[in-house]
């Protein structure tokens, strides 16, 4: 066998040395999809010849060799996996360099340790992580194992010159390790418990709670876990299967407490999490996963060491990542478990690529899974395009006509296990962004098709019409299932007045509706909206108003275009960019108290700041009390959106969700920016900027003006 969903090429030690290296190669090319693939090729070749010289004198002996092994649900890579003798060689190739740099030996002990702590079929076995830089001229004489896990060796050093006499020498050291599992290629994934802190200390500082921006009062949020948690208790005794879907306004805490449950579910008041109890909050907003991440490590981390105990970030972060986790990674472990071709528009799982265990069945570990933003699910055309396509996570899987929504297949991912399962979906309201992404109905449909044996826990708040265009009553109608309970509804107190009003302030605003005055007058005093033209006045007011190390910052659409002259630079899409404007502090020109760096709706939902200023671009123009929308050809004009077609009036709406998300970011207060535009003329007559011009905003402003808003 040489090819396998969850790694690019594998074999047994005879079979790659009899297949010539251009097959190797020509294997690992076909099976790669990702925008490396011209780097990583050349790097191929080189580490085929290696390998094959490394392997030559073991050619009768039992082992495997893995090229580029995804570790299951974790998006990382590994260059080569060797299994033999009962041990695991975890190697990273620096290909061409001579030089052996700490980042680099980090990898790929991070590398080893996600081994030890995700990968069910290498906790009893030892890992020996193995940096090559083919260049470099010594080697480590040093082959001991770690003082801080005996099942994972210091990180070794070498260049090619030396990489068989390291890997001798390592075979006599340990020449009587345990056989390793034959199925260890589709090992489940399973954290251990023996590596995370008690799960209070993740919210034992305050970091969470200011990311999240949790302002509903601890009543209800407290009543709304307490229902999850009883259903996930009366689900487990008797042995059935249910999902509950929590509602709330923006700000009211569904995030935290999705992240809550997962926290109480896996620990239940102990130090140390509950074997085959666990629970995982799961979200496919990356820049959310990846800031609430990367917070929580470094409370983890500093608590280590206040502590004095010895740990990296990435153990902190590693530590988090268990409870936190990417949904499309959480998917495509699945879908790598699936027969392929689906036959009959029914999933089957394959036995030769997945673990059948005794109550995962062959499910994952987890028996309760938390969907952040459950709306923002694929619909089934977006998912089965993209898997026709194929590419995951550097992998090919492609699963031509693959017969169900994203929803669905998460409920049936769950369906699997042969005892108990729950899912708790976090359903916002008017708030997908994306075209694709599915809203609330799917899942419901699904249910009432597929999983008619589910019992279904449902806000009683999810009939109203932001969700499924208030259709779930009539959904649900025949599914004899369906329990409604107030207690899954994030209601809010008097000292979360702003979340309620802001967002009924939102909604009329953008509606048109003529409440939308009334309701500013009720709130501005305690939640300041102001408007303004200027730019310049904007930053100005947010610094008056920001206190310590309140965050504020620039927001915009994602179809936004002309802010350049503005002096204001869009955030780069990446992940990581977002993690340093949510986290660091007003010293650090990455932050986004700096206000030069604007975030969009895609890597702001989720998250909130004190103050905010939108920016509001001329996509979205008001003309005579309607909205008009309008996207940017890259060059001289704007080209406006029309809903004569079903694919147009969902980009609309896709559009008009993208300001409903910014203008409800802010906890205390906001500033709306219209740009004034350019109306000047060259001495030719000409426009100077006709992109901006003032008739491209002014609608919006005097709309904005009209309801009140105080102007600065």
């Amino acid at each position: 066998m040489s090819n396998h969903p969850r790694c690019l090429y594998e074999n047994s030690f005879s079979g790659f040395l009899h297949e010539s290296p251009m097959s190797v190669f020509g294997k690992l090319c076909d099976h790669f999809h990702g925008e490396e693939l011209t780097t990583s090729r050349e790097a191929w070749k080189d580490e085929i010849r290696i390998m094959r010289d490394l392997l030559s004198p073991y050619a009768a002996e039992d082992g495997k060799i893995i090229f580029e092994y995804d570790i299951p649900r974790l998006g990382k890579r590994i260059d080569v996996v060797l299994l033999f003798r009962g041990i695991i060689f975890c190697i990273e190739f620096k290909v061409g360099k001579n030089q052996i740099l700490e980042a680099d030996v980090d990898q790929v002990l991070d590398y080893a340790l996600d081994l030890r702590n995700f990968h069910k079929y290498s906790q009893d076995h030892l890992i020996v992580p193995i940096l090559i830089a083919t260049e470099y001229k010594g080697f480590s004489t040093m082959v001991q194992k770690s003082d801080y896990d005996l099942q994972v060796m210091n990180p070794l050093i070498t260049g090619e010159a030396h990489f068989a006499e390291l890997i001798q020498s390592i075979l006599q050291k340990y020449p009587n390790e345990a056989p390793i599992d034959s199925r260890w290629i589709i090992s489940p994934y399973a954290p251990t418990p023996t590596i995370i802190e008690a799960a209070r200390s993740l919210y034992e500082n305050h970091t969470v709670e200011d990311i999240t921006r949790h302002e509903a009062d601890e009543v209800y949020t407290d009543r709304t876990i307490q229902y999850i948690l009883d259903v996930i208790k009366e689900s487990k005794e008797q042995q059935k299967k249910s999902i509950c879907f929590v509602t709330g306004v923006p700000g009211a805490g569904k995030t935290l407490v999705g992240l809550e449950v997962a926290i109480r579910q896996t620990y239940q008041n102990q130090d140390k999490p509950v074997e085959d109890e666990g629970a995982v909050y799961l979200s496919g907003n990356g820049p959310l996963v990846a800031v609430l991440t990367e917070a929580l490590a470094q409370d983890n981390y500093k608590k280590a060491k206040e502590k004095n105990e010895k740990k990296k970030k990435s153990d902190s972060r590693r530590e988090v990542s268990k409870s936190i986790q990417m949904i499309h990674r959480y998917r495509d472990n699945m879908l790598k478990k699936i027969k392929n071709p689906v036959e009959n528009g029914r999933l089957e799982i394959d036995p030769e690529k997945a673990v059948k265990q005794e109550k995962a069945g062959f499910g994952e570990v987890e028996h309760v899974a938390i969907f952040d933003e459950a709306q923002r699910s694929w619909t089934h055309k977006r998912l089965a395009e993209y898997l026709k396509r194929g590419g995951t996570y550097g992998n090919k899987l492609k699963v031509p006509n693959f017969p169900m929504s994203e929803a669905a297949f998460l409920i049936w991912s769950l369906d699997q296990r042969e005892d108990w399962a729950v899912i708790v979906c976090l359903v916002g309201g008017g708030q997908e962004i994306n075209t694709g992404e599915a809203g609330i109905s799917e899942w419901i449909k699904a249910l009432n098709e597929d999983f008619q044996q589910w019992e279904v826990h449902i806000s009683s708040k999810l009939t109203e019409p932001e969700y499924a265009e208030g259709k779930v009553n009539e959904l649900l109608q025949d599914n004899p299932n369906v329990i409604y309970s107030d207690n899954l509804h994030l209601a809010v107190s008097l000292r979360s007045f702003r979340a309620e009003k802001v967002s009924a302030f939102v909604h009329a605003l953008l509606s048109f509706d003529e409440s939308t005055r009334t309701i500013y007058q009720e709130i501005k005093d305690k939640y300041p909206i102001v408007l303004t033209r200027d730019m310049a006045k904007a930053r100005k007011w947010l610094h008056d108003n920001v206190r310590g190390t309140e965050r504020t910052g620039v927001l915009v659409t994602k179809e936004s275009a002309r802010f350049k002259p503005l002096a204001i630079h869009i955030l780069p899409p990446g992940d990581e960019d977002t993690v340093h404007w949510f986290l660091e502090d007003k010293a650090d020109t990455r932050s986004s108290n700096y206000l030069e760096d604007a975030a969009t709706e895609i890597q702001v939902q989720g998250l909130e700041l004190d103050y905010t200023c939108l920016l509001w671009d001329a996509d979205m123009r008001c003309d005579n009390g309607k909205w008009r929308f309008y996207t940017f050809n890259g060059r001289t004009e704007w080209n406006e959106q029309k809903g004569n077609t079903e694919t147009k009036q969902e980009k609309m709406k896709y559009m008009l969700n993208a300001y409903r998300v910014l203008l409800t970011r802010a906890r205390k207060g906001m500033v709306i920016c219209v740009p004034e535009g350019n109306g000047n003329k060259t001495a030719s007559g000409f426009w100077e900027d006709s992109t901006r011009l003032p008739e491209y905003y002014n609608g919006t402003y005097e709309y904005l003006k009209s309801i009140g808003i105080d102007e600065i």
